[in-house]
């Protein structure tokens, strides 16, 4: 893959995922605004949270990082990769059914280990039963996963990022439509979370059909290839389950302060938006082309598509990162004071956006340096890694509790998501310069650097003369906007004639995305 090419599939892949990031800010504004916080709202909270948890942890973590480089290579050598993906989507489906039979017999114990607070109230029973209706939810996008694997292996990426879109505009669709008929809300809501799965799952499976791979379900084979891909998948299971560790941990100490889980989890909320739509769309576009490279015996090819990834993310992110630490209290006031939340959450979130805008750069880069290991079919170092991060964040967030109270979790997990870098970084030495990011890649970034401080320091400056218009109902959003184009021409202005980028690369990767 060109490096144009590389670019228009990552710009392909952020547009997508910013859509769906949009319409989840929505979808969370209904879901407060129409039924409300209370047991119907936490109910379905820790609900959702129990097929998500799972997706993340089997399907779009381990099983993808063990997937898509063996079906790259497969692919990029002209062997039957249609037969190998058949037999993955027999023997994911396979295992995931065994999964959702478990979650449906036990949901009690699912629910009481994952939200024990619950238990002698009435949102234990709610939480069982809406667990029961969306944890079905796994499957499909289980499979949707797998598919979605093999489209951006084979360079189709626009299906596979836009099928998530699908899930908020029917759960957002399934809220109005509540509303409107006066029916109860969250009976829409629940059942529109498998409807969803469906649509998601129907779409992928088509759009991979056209491909090529019309793939259907039969009697699952353990084959030398599932068990190569088994093994493989294993650490990069565990090292799932250390990030569901850390998040655990930081909830933990959060819940010991008032508001503390609320504040941080806003805070989460907006630095998510530029790490899922930068990260996210690098890491799934990246690591099908190095594994294809590295089939293919293409060292300079990998090292070139490697820097052009982080050239690219971090000419996004670092900008993102200092806006985050520069203005946060203009972005957390516009987007979050309203209704219950006053200016004591708003200086609270603030405070813990511009300590996660800190350590924004590492949690980007870690998308991008993980596809280094798993493209080689290596996730036993990327799992020892994670056990590091994990030490360093329990470390931190228990230790400075104490000392600095509710902040700590934010603390922790910037400092957790730098040490994973570094060892991430260190460790890829073994592979040697196409493990390596080029010269071009080491002139730009300073460029990068200096012109997201001259665009802080310009949004410094349009904070204080937009002071007015920002602190004005209903002509906040303007400000806001108004400020964020400032930052925004600042930025490509100056990182123009710093020569940080070419503006000409990044229009020409746009027209073929």
């Amino acid at each position: 893959m060109k490096p144009i090419r590389l670019m228009s599939g990552f710009f392909t892949v952020g547009f997508w995922t910013l859509l769906s990031r949009v319409l989840g800010f929505l979808r969370e504004a209904l879901l407060i605004a129409l039924i409300g916080p209370g047991p119907v709202m936490d109910a379905f909270v820790a609900a959702f949270r129990l097929p998500n948890m799972f997706r993340r942890f089997f399907a779009e973590g381990a099983f993808n990082a063990a997937f898509v480089p063996m079906f790259s290579k497969k692919l990029e050598g002209s062997e039957d990769a249609k037969s190998f993906a058949q037999e993955a989507f027999n023997g994911l489906g396979f295992a995931v059914l065994i999964l959702v039979g478990l979650g449906m017999v036990f949901m009690p114990a699912f629910v009481w280990l994952t939200a024990e607070g619950f238990a002698g109230d009435e949102r234990f029973d709610l939480t069982v039963g809406y667990g029961r209706v969306v944890f079905p939810y796994i499957l499909c996008m289980s499979l949707a996963a797998l598919f979605s694997g093999i489209l951006n292996a084979t360079g189709r990426f626009a299906v596979a990022a836009a099928a998530p879109v699908l899930l908020n505009i029917l759960l957002v669709g399934a809220m109005v439509v509540g509303a409107l008929t006066g029916g109860p809300i969250i009976t829409w809501l629940i059942w529109a979370v498998p409807v969803a799965g469906v649509a998601q799952l129907a779409l992928t499976w088509r759009a991979a059909a056209q491909a090529g791979f019309a793939l259907r379900p039969s009697r699952p084979r353990w084959s030398p290839d599932m068990k190569a891909m088994v093994v493989i998948a294993l650490p990069a299971a565990l090292a799932s389950g250390v990030m569901q560790i850390n998040l655990v941990v930081g909830q933990v100490v959060a819940s010991q302060y008032d508001k503390a889980v609320s504040w941080l989890f806003a805070a989460d909320r907006l630095y998510q938006l530029p790490l899922g739509v930068v990260g996210i769309a690098v890491g799934i576009v990246l690591l099908p082309d190095l594994s294809r490279r590295l089939r293919a015996g293409d060292d300079t090819g990998a090292r070139i598509a490697l820097s052009r990834a982080g050239e690219i993310a971090l000419a996004l992110t670092i900008p993102s990162a200092v806006a985050l630490m520069v203005v946060p209290q203009t972005l957390v006031s516009v987007l979050f004071e309203r209704g219950a939340s006053d200016v004591d959450d708003t200086a609270a979130i603030a405070a813990a956006v511009a300590v996660y805008g800190l350590g924004l750069p590492a949690f980007v880069l870690q998308k991008v340096l993980q596809p280094i290991y798993f493209a080689r079919e290596d996730t036993r170092r990327p799992f020892h890694f994670a056990l590091v991060s994990m030490v360093v964040n329990i470390a931190l967030a228990v230790g400075l509790a104490p000392f600095i109270g509710w902040i700590a979790p934010a603390i922790a997990t910037t400092f957790a998501g730098w040490a994973m870098v570094l060892c991430l970084f260190i460790g890829a030495r073994k592979y040697g310069e196409a493990a390596r990011f080029d010269d071009r890649f080491r002139k730009r970034i300073w460029r990068i650097i200096a012109a997201s401080l001259v665009m802080g320091m310009a949004l410094v400056l349009g904070n204080t003369l937009l002071e007015a218009l920002l602190n004005t109902p209903w002509w906040r959003g303007l400000g806001l906007a108004l400020l964020i184009g400032i930052g925004a021409v600042s930025y490509f202005g100056v990182g123009q004639m710093f020569g940080a980028f070419r503006l000409a690369e990044f229009k020409a990767a746009m027209r073929r995305s």
